[in-house]
């Protein structure tokens, strides 16, 4: 029996597509679909980790708890959702990317370059995560902007307001690229570490221990898969590890995208600067690292459904 563990850190889809048989279009949606399912369970976090991050004038002085029960008695029981609809669309092409781009990058490492093991796995998933982020960075720069609003206090009417306002009014197309350097700079550590760490538990998983962590896919039994909690598991302690690693830069990610939403927002200006200011005013605990428990508590529900979601589309779509 065939396992999948040294395909990718995520579930995957077969490495050699078939020509002529729309392998990317389904790949494409089941990735796309994982991703959407995954993302609206934990929207309400997501949120809420924006207004905590960037220290939102209404929510500031609440905790995680405190302010998920504040948004809905502010804003309503869909203020947990602002920004979500942004998300969708960047999370289907993101998917995707992601993806085509690890299977490309991996087969180059190994094929051309030379370098195989876990080695290649880390390299390739910190080259795809970057590749992804480059190409649709702009939605989530317009995502993040609708996620701060408050209600009564809106800048943007919608996702086509807010792209047309941050062109004419913050430097046209580089407007909608603040924090790109944060983002790429975090996404090396976090994309690595992420399928360095999913595919290594995967591997030995079903190496060591296949009859206990691991089942025969659906469609093609000679497709070893792991059981839905032990991807839940695996999942959850990579998810764990990438974000302790890369959570700063995703704090001065926030800051810079948010751009002049701030009051402090042209001392937010680079990379460099954002961390000294964040750290400078706010420290380390209630500053670099504010909301990261929350990121902890995404992580267990994220992974659980984009896992199961995927290996379910993967199953359906005939894909293993």
């Amino acid at each position: 029996m065939t396992s999948e563990a040294a395909v990718s850190t995520r579930p995957t889809m077969s490495s050699t597509p078939s020509k002529g048989d729309y392998h990317w279009v389904r790949s494409f949606v089941a990735g796309g679909v994982a991703g959407c399912c995954a993302k609206t369970t934990i929207a309400p976090l997501d949120r809420v980790k924006i207004l905590l991050q960037a220290q939102n004038p209404h929510y500031k002085h609440l905790g995680v708890i405190s302010t998920l029960r504040a948004v809905p008695k502010k804003e309503g029981i869909l203020g947990l959702y602002k920004g979500n609809g942004a998300m969708m669309v960047r999370i289907f092409p993101y998917g995707a990317i992601q993806f085509m781009a690890f299977d490309k990058y991996k087969k180059l490492l190994s094929k051309q370059i030379g370098i195989s093991g876990h080695i290649h796995r880390l390299m390739a998933g910190s080259m795809a995560g970057m590749t992804a982020v480059i190409c649709t960075y702009p939605l989530d720069v317009i995502r993040a902007r609708l996620a701060f609003q408050v209600k009564g206090d809106h800048r943007y009417t919608g996702i086509a307001n807010a792209f047309h306002t941050i062109y004419l009014k913050e430097g046209g197309v580089l407007g909608f690229y603040r924090g790109l350097t944060p983002t790429l700079i975090g996404m090396a550590p976090y994309a690595g570490l992420s399928f360095f760490t999913f595919g290594t538990l995967k591997s030995l998983g079903l190496k060591h221990f296949p009859e206990l962590l691991g089942r025969p896919s659906s469609d093609n039994p000679d497709v070893l898969i792991l059981k839905t909690h032990v991807n839940l598991l695996c999942g959850g302690v990579a998810g764990a590890i990438a974000q302790t690693a890369s959570y700063p830069l995703d704090v001065a990610r926030r800051r810079m995208q948010l751009g002049a939403v701030l009051p402090d927002s042209e001392k937010c200006v680079s990379l460099i600067k954002t961390l000294k200011y964040v750290y400078n005013t706010f420290g380390v605990k209630k500053g670099l690292y504010r909301g990261l428990s929350l990121n902890y508590i995404r992580c267990v529900p994220s992974q659980a459904v984009a896992f199961t979601t995927y290996e379910f589309m993967k199953q359906v779509l005939h894909l293993n």
